[in-house]
């Protein structure tokens, strides 16, 4: 076997993620990306070190900026695991008066669920519609969360700010998310079957990051 001689980039610790973002920009090259979207794209394509999210990540018109206001008029995030609640930086949301909620836990949730024969998740949308807050949502796992939400928004109960659409999966994930494109709520969905509750936070911490960097 002949052994391959590797060499290794020279970078310090807190050029890596400089460094990941410049061959991010380069291995894109002339992709066409929305205005506006850009940082966002390039986020997940550095969470995932896939590139397809260029293409599959889809913006109903004005979400980002739609989004970017809510946050700092105090909207709270609503997420359908705890992975993504830990992965959300709740420091920078409380900046502006917002919480990361995520009800997948909770005692009466799982009594709800199965009382009425559902998931988790979606009774865990019905907890989120009793808050009487701007709500975003950030939902990666669970496409029934998704179905729920777009009931409760055809059902007049709930009018999110938001909702970041990305279940990963095989079984209704693409239909979920094709849902939420129907209505008139503003969206970032991950077209398809990819996606995370790892994509779902660095959407979430790519806006906070675009309103901190603003700011500053």
């Amino acid at each position: 076997m002949v052994k391959m001689k590797v060499e290794l980039e020279n970078v310090k610790p807190m050029e890596i993620e400089g460094r990941s973002f410049e061959i991010i920009t380069e291995e894109l090259g002339d992709t066409p990306l929305i205005p506006g979207t850009e940082l966002i794209v390039k986020r997940c394509i550095h969470t995932s070190a896939d590139f397809d999210y260029a293409k599959n990540l889809c913006f109903s018109e004005n979400a980002v900026q739609r989004a970017i206001e809510a946050i700092k008029n105090g909207a709270c995030i609503v997420t359908d695991t705890q992975m993504a609640k830990a992965g959300i930086n709740k420091k920078a949301l409380a900046r502006y008066n917002g919480e990361v909620y995520c009800f997948m836990s909770d005692e009466d949730v799982a009594e709800i669920a199965k009382k009425n024969g559902t998931t988790r998740a979606t009774a865990s949308m019905d907890k989120a519609a009793t808050l009487e807050k701007p709500l975003i949502f950030a939902i990666g796992n669970a496409p029934t969360a998704l179905v729920r939400l777009y009931e409760l928004i055809q059902e007049q109960k709930l009018k999110p700010e938001l909702i970041i659409g990305v279940p990963v999966g095989f079984v209704n994930v693409v239909q979920s998310k094709e849902l939420i494109m129907e209505t008139d709520t503003p969206y970032i969905i991950a077209r398809g079957r990819k996606g995370g509750s790892n994509i779902a936070a660095c959407i979430c911490n790519a806006l906070l990051y675009m309103i901190n960097n603003k700011r500053d």
